[in-house]
């Protein structure tokens, strides 16, 4: 049977349909590449080059408002508009969370009844680089008519900001990372800096340390990383103590019926110091070697100079304690030996440390 011919028409192209997507643009050339991070280091470059001018500007004008802000029997209030109005909330957050009660005003709400989060005894820090910021301005003749000093962090002295503010913070006039000159990028990165610097120096003048900012941190890791035995451990009747003359019996009876059961019970003696330590492992193994008298007194088979911690010591510690000694509980003693609590796993658990 004879094979049809060929066609010769050529077939016609294929559009793309509305709405697919276009075809992958073609990789970008090595020269593309390599400038884009040149321009990228650039802009790094830029804000640090803003930051550390910046250093130079620091003198007693920083010192006043250092002054103030730390004899301030009130609260701090940052305000800002935009870019600066988010650097001024970081600034807010970082002094909340280092002791210093502070708040954020937005500007535009202040004027709609926000106002009345401006109290006498509080300092104002307002943020604008350019100094002109209409509603920030807005605002100078009510902080003044409260009786709240004004600390202006700005680009230019001479601002009508800077000439409404108690004490200026002047960073200078800084050249943007932005191929526009326009973007707020290396005049905010200075903002953060200063605001930075301020609240650090506040923080270091000031008896705040770890115990006060675990305080404040209770979440988190960085929470725990701070986090003190006395915080996790079990007591009162969660606490599992037995004298180190009762009988075993008693023993099993206060770790089975003590709230959370923690699996073990603390032998202490009459004053109540730490003698030894009964676990559901040391039970196990008893009855394993045949070993059933259940009236002999628990300090003839309880574990004796257990390892202990105190209520100071940090759970991290206590947990990587745990993890070495391959133990479940470890008692917790005071300053004279009294076995004041119980720290088990499933506290660790609880919170997340294992």
């Amino acid at each position: 049977m004879a094979r049809a011919p060929r066609s010769t028409a050529k077939k016609p192209k294929l559009r793309a349909l509305p709405g697919r997507a276009p075809s992958p643009a073609p990789a970008r050339r090595d020269d593309d590449d390599e400038a884009a991070l040149t321009y990228a280091r650039g802009v790094l470059e830029a804000e640090a080059r803003a930051i550390l001018g910046v250093t130079d500007r620091l003198g007693d004008a920083f010192l006043r408002a250092l002054k103030l802000v730390r004899d301030c029997p009130g609260q701090v209030v940052v305000t800002g508009m935009g870019k600066a109005g988010h650097i001024g909330q970081k600034l807010s957050s970082t002094l909340a969370s280092t002791g210093i009660r502070s708040v954020f005003l937005h500007p535009a709400e202040a004027v709609h009844g926000d106002l009345g989060r401006v109290g006498p005894g509080d300092v104002i820090l307002a943020l604008s680089n350019s100094g002109s910021t209409e509603e920030l301005l807005r605002l100078l003749p009510l902080f003044k008519r409260m009786g709240t000093p004004v600390v202006a962090l700005t680009g230019d002295a001479d601002s009508p900001l800077a000439k409404g503010a108690e004490v200026v913070l002047d960073i200078g006039r800084i050249e943007e990372a932005c191929p526009m000159g326009l973007v707020p990028t290396a005049s905010t990165a200075a903002l953060h800096a200063v605001g930075d610097a301020l609240a650090m120096t506040l923080l270091r003048s000031r008896p705040f340390g770890r115990d006060d900012y675990a305080l404040l941190h209770p979440g988190g890791k960085l929470g725990r990383s701070v986090l003190r035995v006395f915080e996790l451990m079990r007591t009162g009747p969660a606490n599992p103590l037995v004298l180190d003359t009762a009988r075993l019996s008693l023993a099993v009876v206060v770790m089975t019926n003590t709230p959370g059961r923690p699996g073990a019970a603390c032998v202490v003696d009459r004053d109540g110091k730490l003698e030894g330590i009964f676990t559901d492992g040391d039970l196990r193994r008893l009855v394993e070697r045949g070993h059933t008298d259940f009236e002999v007194p628990v300090r003839q088979v309880m574990g004796k100079r257990p390892r202990c911690i105190t209520p100071d010591t940090l759970v991290l510690t206590a947990a990587a304690q745990m993890r070495e000694l391959k133990v479940d509980q470890l008692p917790v003693v005071d300053v004279e030996g009294r076995a004041v609590g119980l720290l088990d796993v499933q506290d660790l658990l609880a919170a997340k440390f294992v």
